[in-house]
């Protein structure tokens, strides 16, 4: 589905990725970990076009992704939810899950997507008519999340569901990923700090360090080897 091989990237002349190879089955989770400054939101940048490559390839169901525009990308199922939520404040929920549904595939599907992603976080029922800006950082997220599954995603990119949230509302942020990953046949990107809950969620991850894949395991190998853990997922992990 996705492969990327020997691809490096970087901003001014100072590098951020360095020949990276990455591989993304069909309906594969993957997560992508390792400590700030190491590259992560950079690959996903990379993946979703708003980064230029420097060198290597990207390759979606065999085609090559370099010469293709953010939206042409997205048009192919790519769909990024960045850092920081990106919902529009002043707009309703229910705006804001119709934007989601732009991609072309996605326009005659909106009810049904509205519907699955209001199964997969309920709590977004009840503010359908609320604005954005009105909302808690973890609701915001959960509609960041949501927007981006109206798209109807055939590769979703997650960058730091959690971050800046309360131990409880990251929580409910897994949660409804682990919903959806049971209800919807996408393949997923998540780039996480909480590295046991993102491995809970995927079948692999990658260990990026100072611009490179120190590490590709399997979650299972990563969840049940200390060493391992200790060495490149933290105390916490």
């Amino acid at each position: 589905m996705l492969e990327i091989s020997d691809l490096s990237a970087g901003y001014d002349g100072v590098p951020a990725l360095r020949s990276i190879n990455f591989r993304v089955g069909p309906q594969e989770h993957v997560a992508i970990l390792g400590p700030n400054g190491a590259g992560k939101t950079t690959l996903l940048k990379t993946i979703s076009g708003t980064v230029e490559a420097d060198s290597g390839s990207i390759r979606f169901d065999g085609q090559d992704l370099l010469p293709q525009s953010p939206h042409k990308r997205v048009e192919a199922g790519i769909v990024h939810v960045p850092q920081g939520r990106m919902i529009f404040a002043s707009m309703t929920v229910a705006d804001n899950l119709r934007l989601g549904s732009h991609r072309r595939f996605a326009r005659d599907r909106h009810d049904e997507r509205r519907e699955l992603v209001l199964d997969i976080f309920p709590a977004l029922a009840d503010m359908l008519g609320r604005d954005g800006g009105a909302l808690s950082g973890g609701q915001q997220q959960m509609l960041a999340v949501a927007r981006g599954v109206m798209a109807c995603p055939r590769l979703l990119m997650l960058d730091e569901p959690s971050m800046g949230l309360a131990p409880r509302a990251a929580d409910d942020i897994f949660e409804g990923i682990a919903r959806l990953l049971k209800s919807e046949t996408t393949a997923m990107i998540v780039v996480e700090q909480r590295a046991h809950e993102a491995l809970e969620v995927c079948d692999r991850a990658y260990v990026l360090e100072s611009a490179e894949v120190a590490l590709e395991a399997t979650s299972r190998e990563l969840l049940a080897d200390e060493s391992l853990a200790a060495t490149y997922l933290g105390s916490g992990a």
